[in-house]
């Protein structure tokens, strides 16, 4: 008799929860198929916008694992399952690991900005957070560098896109200055021709704009030049050299006379 009460119990079960239970399955299946969709479909847009390969590929994964745990949480709704305190589960779950990655999280919404706003780019070369170097990789967290002495700095994106960034590549040429200091008793604006020329000989040297060659300072028989050549961002770091190297040969070649020297008191 017990049993018989059972097994009624059992198929009145399977009648009440087989409806439910079905279309909580097509509803995940739909689902799961919606999303796919969508998911496809932003992946595009994103493409068309251009957004950064990193940035398109983080966000797409975003979207799919969101909109899976929406319909996870309305498919356990369907079939009898508590929502109200599986979605506080997830809430208290979601505070204390946010709590506790709570830099990480500056350092992602840092990553994301850098990515859409693109203040800089692989290839750049940039100064940022007290460090000058070419820009490797832009991760989600970390900007990578590498400096002129080839040494690897990894920058936190959060500092990075809340501090101050000089892009010395956004408009495609890059500017190295150096100074000598020489007699003033030379033909100045003979070796200010000569500088040039010899700058204006050199491929990497942009012509457009031209190097250029400045009188900055007379005093007591020293005249000291500010000498600046423009190159590509891509030959910058071979540009220090060569701007040192040309201008050293012609003082050589031309016998260009140093600054006097010094005189030095000396008190009996």
């Amino acid at each position: 008799m017990n049993m018989d009460k059972h097994l009624e119990h059992l198929m009145n079960l399977v009648v009440e929860y087989t409806p439910h239970v079905l279309g909580a399955l097509l509803v995940l299946i739909v689902g799961m198929w919606l999303i796919k969709r969508v998911t496809r479909l932003s992946a595009k847009a994103m493409e068309k916008r251009d957004l950064d390969v990193s940035l398109r590929s983080f966000l797409r994964s975003l979207i799919s694992i969101g909109l899976k745990i929406f319909l996870i949480v309305t498919v356990a709704g369907m079939v009898g399952i508590g929502t109200t305190s599986f979605v506080t589960i997830l809430g208290a779950a979601g505070l204390a690991v946010g709590l506790a990655l709570q830099g990480s999280l500056s350092n992602f919404a840092g990553g994301v900005l850098i990515l859409i706003f693109k203040p800089y780019k692989v290839g750049d070369t940039i100064e940022a957070q007290g460090q000058t170097g070419s820009v490797k990789e832009i991760q989600v967290f970390n900007t990578i560098l590498l400096t002129g002495e080839l040494k690897t700095v990894i920058l936190p994106n959060g500092a990075v896109s809340n501090g101050t960034i000089i892009n010395h590549s956004k408009h495609g040429t890059i500017r190295t200055e150096i100074s000598i200091t020489v007699s003033a008793t030379n033909d100045l604006e003979a070796l200010r021709k000569l500088i040039i020329d010899g700058l204006l000989a050199e491929e990497i040297v942009s012509k457009i704009p031209a190097p250029t060659v400045v009188v900055i300072r007379i005093n007591e028989g020293a005249a000291i030049l500010s000498i600046r050549a423009y190159s590509d961002h891509a030959n910058s770091g071979d540009m220090l050299t060569l701007t040192n190297e040309v201008v050293n040969g012609i003082l050589l070649k031309n016998k260009i006379a140093g600054p006097p020297l010094q005189k030095i008191m000396v008190s009996a």
